[in-house]
């Protein structure tokens, strides 16, 4: 353990300095949703630039395109028999409201019980300048990285990272690496480390149903004239069943239940419903029959009504028969579907429920992702094991992830490599809600992990 040392003492004489770099980037209000921050997007684009060049890597490189700005940087002195780790991360972030919720600004960095408050904190800044810092530990007291390393950081993952996929496939030379690593997920538990073998994959539907050309009187019209309003609730509500079960034809096919062993895997995590469930407020589960918390979450696919309005939702009354109703909805897939095929299938199901009375027009907005499975025992999962554990003393748990990254599936696609996703947040760190927070001594002391793995990984 000699070797991590010196990379250790650094990190812990750089504490001051690095929670300051922190709270630094957590400054650039880079909401990507928002035109109003392109200014800021770019700002903190060069910031992050800024941040590597300070880390003592190389190559970094402002590429300027359709959306904001990414950045890359390299250090590929290992030699060529090391191997080459792509580091993914982004600096855009969620917009802040509801603003009257927060207990400090949101991009004036508060810190108080060992955390700091601002938007960014945990997704994503907070864990991709973690990564960077491990890699200035090392450089500024080895001089040498023992793997070669590339940084991508992008402005619009929150925004469905329209514009990646290109620069991915127009960069394929410059991004080339065996391994991939993501830091934008969550560990099991305070000190409790965790890698996530598997993440579902995600597709967005948007429908408008039209009846009447305009609002009507409820009065005189009611009764005679479908509502649309009335008609999208029958149409969304016949997707599941009583049990929770998906009712579009052909939406299981290939569907592969849970193995014995994968499922005794999930009931041996220190998992507690009560408390998953006090958490979010809640006193009862509304799982899939049949279903653990866990294994709905992490290995089923759902379909879920994220929006859904019409007519009139001011204060007061007003009885009108509305012209439209709307409704967004998306389905989180596991890898045995594709989510070109389930969009085909989810169409078909709600035309064919659709009665004349009313238009239905369903639009697919740009993004989405298929699910993706990794192996638990690949190399590269058990040198992070070991670093993790090492460095938080405490067993590395494998979980799953029931959100999605797109760029992860789009890698594998791609480049032929697997991605390894350490998360560093916490339960209570709330990503994209008021009070976003990241935990600092899991900030400091993941970053002596990632050293660990750095060097784990070229063994």
């Amino acid at each position: 353990m000699m070797e991590f040392d010196p990379c250790v003492q650094y990190l812990q004489q750089a504490r001051q300095r690095h929670l300051a770099n922190l709270c630094r980037y957590l400054e650039f209000p880079s909401v990507s949703s928002l035109a109003v921050h392109a200014s800021d997007l770019e700002a903190c684009a060069q910031h992050t630039a800024d941040l590597l060049r300070d880390a003592s890597l190389d190559d970094v490189i402002i590429h300027r395109h359709a959306g904001p700005p990414i950045v890359t940087a390299s250090w590929r002195q290992a030699g060529v028999d090391k191997p080459t780790v792509l580091i993914y991360g982004h600096y855009d972030v969620q917009p802040v409201d509801p603003l009257e919720l927060w207990h400090h600004p949101p991009f004036e960095p508060h810190v108080a019980n060992d955390r700091v408050y601002a938007r960014g904190a945990t997704d994503d800044k907070g864990q991709i300048l973690m990564h960077i810092h491990a890699a200035e530990a090392i450089l500024k007291t080895n001089g040498t990285l023992p793997v070669n390393v590339i940084f991508l950081i992008e402005g619009e993952e929150e925004i469905g990272s329209p514009h990646l996929d290109a620069f991915l496939q127009a960069n394929q030379e410059l991004l080339r690496a065996d391994l991939a690593i993501i830091s934008d997920s969550s560990m099991w538990g305070e000190g409790m480390p965790a890698i996530t073998t598997s993440l579902r994959g995600l597709v967005r539907l948007e429908m408008t149903l039209t009846g009447p050309q305009c609002d009507l009187h409820s009065g005189s019209f009611g009764g005679a004239i479908a509502n649309p309003l009335e008609i999208l609730a029958r149409l969304l509500a016949a997707v599941k069943s009583p049990e929770g079960r998906i009712q579009i034809p052909g939406f299981y096919d290939g569907v592969q239940e849970c193995p014995d062993a994968m499922r005794a895997e999930l009931l041996a995590l220190p998992f507690a419903p009560e408390s998953f469930l006090s958490g979010v407020g809640v006193t009862e589960s509304w799982c899939e029959t049949g279903y653990s918390i866990l294994e709905s979450i992490w290995h089923r696919p759902t379909f879920e009504i994220n929006g859904m309005w019409g007519g009139f939702i001011g204060p007061g009354s007003k009885t009108v028969l509305p012209s439209k109703a709307h409704a967004k909805v998306s389905m989180r897939l596991v890898p045995e579907q594709s989510p070109d095929d389930i969009v085909e299938k989810t169409m078909a199901f709600l035309r064919s429920l659709a009665p004349p009375t009313v238009q239905l027009e369903i639009h697919r907005p740009k993004g989405g992702s298929p699910g993706i499975r990794f192996a638990d025992n690949l190399p590269s999962f058990q040198a992070a094991k070991r670093a993790l554990s090492e460095s938080f003393q405490h067993p590395t748990y494998l979980v799953g992830e029931g959100g999605t990254i797109p760029i992860v599936a789009k890698m594998k696609e791609l480049f032929g490599i697997d991605t390894l996703l350490l998360g560093f947040g916490l339960a209570d760190s709330r990503p994209h809600s008021p009070n976003e927070n990241q935990h600092l001594p899991t900030f400091f002391t993941g970053t002596e992990g990632l050293v660990r793995l750095l060097h784990y990984l070229s063994e």
